[in-house]
């Protein structure tokens, strides 16, 4: 015997692709919001590094809120949630009780790849930034 997965939920016309979109506005807005705090963080806790003449070593730790800034507005550009694809949900509605479930195995699989993508890319890019920051001669 076997089962039919479930169908998924129903989105509004245009909005969710597998791999490629699962976030609408709202979504989107707070994804650019934390992406500007992230980078923002990142560049306040440069000049203090370099301001207190930290080892250049100590600079790796940068990484981590470029990195996580970038995530962000990537995720806002490319209107994909990570986490969201992680978790099999996606969200179009203007606040969070939008939020819904998507049941399909190949979109899932298709978000997880959209993921990897998106986790590369933006590693790659701050990891450039950090790159940077650590070999200046400050």
């Amino acid at each position: 015997m076997t089962t039919a997965s479930p169908s998924p939920i129903a989105f509004p016309e245009g909005s969710y692709v597998p791999g490629v979109c699962n976030i609408g506005a709202y979504e989107i807005r707070r994804r650019r919001a934390f992406g500007i705090i992230g980078i923002a963080s990142g560049i306040v806790l440069t000049v203090l590094m370099l301001a207190a003449g930290v080892p250049h070593l100590t600079r790796l730790l940068l990484l981590l809120p470029y990195w996580g800034g970038v995530l962000s507005l990537l995720q806002a550009r490319r209107r994909f949630c990570a986490g969201f694809a992680m978790a099999g949900l996606a969200n179009f509605a203007d606040s969070d009780a939008g939020r819904r479930s998507v049941a399909d195995e190949a979109a899932h699989r298709a978000d997880m790849m959209a993921v990897a993508r998106m986790t590369r890319d933006s590693f790659l890019v701050a990891a450039a930034i950090t790159a940077v920051l650590v070999v200046l001669p400050i």
